[in-house]
């Protein structure tokens, strides 16, 4: 497999699990290796937030105000919208995953808690996810502190939204439909789009890393989980976007057994 080769040989910390739905079977590489997380973290504070609307402790509908000591650098659009803002709960979490709105993502952060969204992973039975500091926290930063995760875990999580066997009914139904709107589709989807493909997917990026990890709906449904630290940013997002039609053309399941490399 030309793609595995090219995996194989990249730079960096690499992380990669690939399963299709309908086997258990996957191929894997570094799957179990923690990776400092950059925004792929949003899946699981999504997951938590949903986790307090069910339980009825987050009340999706109702605002909050966005004021100007809130604001975190791009991604997103909250940024570069008016102080003052009212947007919803909701509004923040769909914020949060289809722009990577790291305002967005701090302030749900702050609402749920950094031990309410670990205890959600550890109460769903994910391991390897952990979140450990908000977002754009410097002096956390500078001492070591990161927020990490899995391409184990990360495809587990979306695995499990997908089949609705994780919060269940209309709760994961509506997180892969976010995931399904991402607006940032560079990575995974580059070639499936234009083919008709749908990609439901979160990214992530920072100096040296890279990230993504979807459900890819080709005519056998995957999953895939790519991540990247330490790494050449273009060669491995170039990577990505042909490992991913390498899988949606059935060239790269020849090994049907799991493979950890």
């Amino acid at each position: 497999m030309e793609w595995l080769d090219r995996l194989n040989a990249m730079e960096g910390d690499i992380g990669f699990y690939a399963r299709r739905l309908s086997e258990e079977s996957a191929i894997e590489v570094n799957a179990d290796l923690p990776l400092i997380a950059a925004s792929v973290i949003k899946i699981p504070i999504m997951v938590s937030a949903y986790r307090a609307a069910r339980e009825g402790t987050l009340v999706l509908d109702e605002t909050i105000t966005v004021r100007r000591e809130n604001k975190m650098p791009s991604c997103g659009a909250l940024t570069y919208m008016r102080d003052g803002l009212s947007v919803s709960w909701e509004d923040l979490v769909t914020l949060m995953i289809i722009l990577s709105d790291n305002t967005a993502t701090n302030l749900l952060i702050d609402r749920l808690t950094i031990p309410y969204i670990n205890e959600t992973m550890e109460m769903l039975g994910i391991s390897g996810v952990t979140l450990r500091r908000k977002l754009f926290d410097a002096e956390q930063s500078r001492q070591g502190i990161e927020n990490t995760l899995t391409a184990r875990s990360v495809a587990e999580l979306l695995s499990c939204i997908c089949s609705g066997s994780l919060l269940g009914g209309k709760w994961d139904a509506h997180m892969l439909e976010t995931l399904s709107n991402q607006r940032l589709n560079g990575k995974i989807p580059f070639f499936l789009h234009s083919r008709g493909i749908r990609v439901a997917h979160k990214t992530g990026e920072d100096d040296g890393i890279t990230h993504d990890c979807g459900i890819v709906f080709a005519r056998e449904p995957f999953v895939l989980c790519m991540l990247g630290n330490r790494t050449s940013v273009p060669v491995y997002e170039r990577l990505m976007q042909d490992t991913a039609l390498a899988l949606c053309e059935d060239r790269g399941w020849t090994r049907n057994k799991k493979d950890h490399i």
